[in-house]
């Protein structure tokens, strides 16, 4: 036992001090940071302003398109406006915020109010934000919004100006060169040249380019007239402009429809807004307490969150494993170390020492994601709060660490084999390749898995040692998970464990000291029918 913890020790500090272990260590906080903000900045800073024309026939579709993109670019200073009191609160503000974080009845409370279905909350927080924007542009726009919150104390005193956003859509009166009142057909081959040819134009004394140019037909706005609109475009892919076109476009037609029918606008707005009240009630949880809130789904959902970090660390660490194996028995190294101890100690050194760096990792990992939760999540911000509420009340870290050993000695039996029968990582890939497609299950079927955590799928899955600690790890927020199902594959999955590391002894004694060819599959299968 002292040499196997020797060995043991040996392998964790050769990998912990390596540069991949670190990279693989501070990658994780920079990825779960840049999942949050990049999106952001890319929506912020790298979309460029799209320039486009429109062709109006109808002699109203402009102006209809113009209102349109004078409300989005509204919407984004609106939100800018946010953004910018909740980066530069004054004294005051993280005070308050401090003070109703603190109150943890208050918190919990609101967090119980949220509704419990995912379309209906995400139905009342469009209805928020509709009603503050209808405020925003009531109350004068961003320069009295920011006046109010300056002169109700919210804003710090050293904070930087407030920079309007670019605008996402510019619509043109005009294109150099282009009359707006030739006939269609030689506006619509004049437009195919001129983006085929990539050609530009001035606009406020810059170069820029025409993203679209939308051909707008007399009787745009009849509804029997069935009048075709056209966008041409050379991106396909960036729908925003068009979305927004076709909307505006829409709404108008609605509007004028409803108008000639004699509807009331405001009428129709307060009929689509009545809304039926549903709640959702869980029968498991005790009387009075049935109710559904936000943090019950979050904590139904919130295994597949582990289920993938537990297949990437998994990942990780047999391929260090495998790696470091190969490397070994290539450099000789394994021999020095067969003159010292046996073929057994060898094995159960390296399976200890990689199942602690993985493990270093993975409290490494949680403790970050914690960590940033609570930094981004500010103060009195609900949702990172929800979150770290669902990840310490839920029971998930200690049968998450449990998953995570046992799926790693039973995989770490598999990579180990492959390792001390090939000599290159060359030779390697050729037994990976069935090991990739048997592991890549649990990723295709994790997000199935908590809509029906006791159906065929997951039963059936969760019986195949290979796949039980993924998909036990998915179903164990499951309110209503049989104790049969929990006990059996923990008891199935602890029996494969002892076998797999049986089998995999059996063919490391043989090939660890083995050159040349790798073997074929039936010598192998030889091997583990031979007795001690």
């Amino acid at each position: 036992m002292r040499y196997v913890l020797l060995i043991a020790l040996r392998e964790y500090a050769e990998n912990v001090k390596t540069k991949g272990f670190w990279i693989g260590l501070f990658l994780f906080p920079i990825l779960i940071l840049a999942g949050i903000n990049v999106p952001r900045f890319l929506e912020e800073h790298a979309t460029p302003t799209r320039y486009f024309l429109v062709l109006d026939r109808s002699g109203e579709a402009a102006e209809v398109i113009r209102r349109a993109t004078d409300e989005h670019q509204e919407r984004r200073i609106y939100e800018a406006c946010l953004e910018y009191v909740e980066k530069h609160p004054s004294e005051r503000a993280l005070e308050l915020a401090r003070s109703a974080a603190g109150d943890e009845e208050r918190t919990r409370a609101m967090l119980e109010q949220l509704p419990g279905d995912l379309a209906e909350l995400k139905a009342r927080m469009e209805e928020w934000k509709e009603a503050g924007f209808r405020a925003f542009r009531a109350a004068g726009g961003h320069e009295a919004f920011l006046a109010a919150a300056e002169a109700q104390g919210f804003l710090a005193p050293d904070r930087p100006p407030f920079e309007l956003p670019p605008r996402r859509f510019v619509q043109l009166d005009r294109v150099p060169g282009l009359d707006p009142q030739a006939p269609p057909e030689e506006l619509v081959a004049e437009i195919k040249r001129r983006m085929k040819a990539e050609e530009g134009f001035e606009f406020d004394g810059k170069p820029v380019e025409l993203f679209a140019v939308v051909v707008v037909p007399e009787g745009v706005f009849d509804p029997n007239g069935g009048a075709r609109v056209e966008f041409w475009t050379k991106n396909l892919a960036d729908d925003d402009l068009r979305d927004l076109v076709r909307n505006a476009l829409d709404e108008e037609l609605r509007r004028r429809g409803f108008a000639a029918a004699g509807v009331d606008q405001d009428e129709i707005r307060r009929i689509q807004a009545l809304t039926v009240d549903l709640a959702a009630k869980d029968p498991t949880k005790k009387a009075g307490e049935e109710e559904a809130s936000k943090s019950d789904i979050v904590r139904q959902w919130a295994p597949a969150g582990f289920v993938y970090l537990l297949w990437i660390a998994l990942m990780s660490v047999v391929q260090m494993l495998l790696n470091n194996t190969i490397e070994e028995k290539s450099n000789r190294i394994v021999e020095v170390l067969l003159s010292s101890v046996t073929p057994g100690e060898l094995m159960a050194g390296k399976l200890f020492g990689i199942a602690a760096v993985g493990l270093t990792m993975l409290l490494a990992w949680v403790a970050t994601l914690i960590g940033i939760l609570q930094w981004q999540a500010g103060p009195g911000s609900e949702i990172p709060a929800l979150l770290l509420d669902v990840i310490r009340s839920s029971g998930l870290i200690l049968p998450f660490l449990g998953y995570f050993v046992a799926a790693y000695l039973l995989y770490s039996g598999i990579f180990l084999a492959i390792g001390s029968v090939c000599n290159t990582l060359k030779e390697a890939q050729n037994f990976m390749g069935p090991v990739m497609l048997i592991m890549m299950v649990p990723l295709l079927t994790m997000m199935f898995i908590p809509r029906e955590p006791n159906g065929v799928l997951a039963t059936v899955l969760s019986w195949i040692p290979l796949y039980t600690p993924f998909v036990m790890m998915n179903r164990f927020a499951s309110p209503d998970l049989p104790t049969f199902d929990l006990v059996g594959t923990s008891v199935l999955l602890a029996v494969s464990v002892v076998v797999m590391i049986w089998l995999t002894g059996k063919i490391f004694r043989i090939a660890v000291l083995r050159t040349g060819q790798p073997p074929k599959l039936l010598e192998m299968l030889r091997w583990l029918r031979a007795r001690d």
